[in-house]
Parts: C-alpha cells; sequence; structure tokens
C-alpha cells in the first residue's frame, strides 16, 4: 500500500519540481497587421511559445522570416499560427509589401 500511494504523489511531485526550477510554460502572442504595418513583437518571447498573426487589413500579407524559417500566408481579415522553434534575432517582412518589416527577439 505504501508504494501505491507513493506513486500517486509523484505526478503532484514532479509539478511541485518542475515550478521551483524556473521552467516555464509556452505562452500565445499576437502580432497584428494594421494600416500595412506589423504591431510590436512581444518582449518575452521564448522557443516553444506560439505567435498568432492577425491581418486585420483589407490586403493579403505574409510574415515571412528573411532566413526562411517561417512563411505565414494572410488573406485579409484571417490569421495564421506558429510555434516559435529557435532562439535568437529572427527578421521578417511581408513577401507582399517588402517595406513592412519587423524583428524577433527569442530566448531559449
Amino acid at each position: 500500500m505504501g508504494l501505491l500511494m507513493t506513486s500517486q504523489r509523484l505526478p503532484l511531485l514532479f509539478a511541485l519540481l518542475c515550478a521551483g526550477n524556473g521552467v516555464a510554460s509556452a505562452a500565445d502572442h499576437q502580432i497584428t497587421i494594421t494600416g500595412m504595418k506589423f504591431s510590436s513583437p512581444p518582449p518575452e518571447l521564448h522557443v516553444g511559445d506560439v505567435i498568432v498573426w492577425r491581418n486585420d487589413d483589407m490586403f493579403r500579407h505574409t510574415a515571412t522570416a528573411r532566413e526562411t524559417s517561417f512563411d505565414i500566408d494572410l488573406p485579409a481579415k484571417s490569421e495564421g499560427r506558429m510555434t516559435v522553434t529557435q532562439a535568437g534575432a529572427i527578421d521578417f517582412y511581408c513577401r507582399f509589401h517588402p517595406a513592412m518589416t519587423g524583428k524577433l527577439d527569442v530566448r531559449p
């Protein structure tokens, strides 16, 4: 019976250990396109986080990484989701409107 009680406590013990060691859970962030501009990227972006790219314009846009790690097609009034997979500075732009640019600063 002692073994059963111990195994039942393992998930709780694991959760407490993870909470105490600085392991962060993934977060959702939104970057909106309005007036032919990207909104400011989130300042606290980490590998594993999800970015929801939302196009509020009447024109089709993309969110395209210059180093080709992502290319999100965004028809007018739509959104797309992506999970951040690499750390570092990632410059992005719209393929249809190259003057539309931004930069993600992703932490591990």
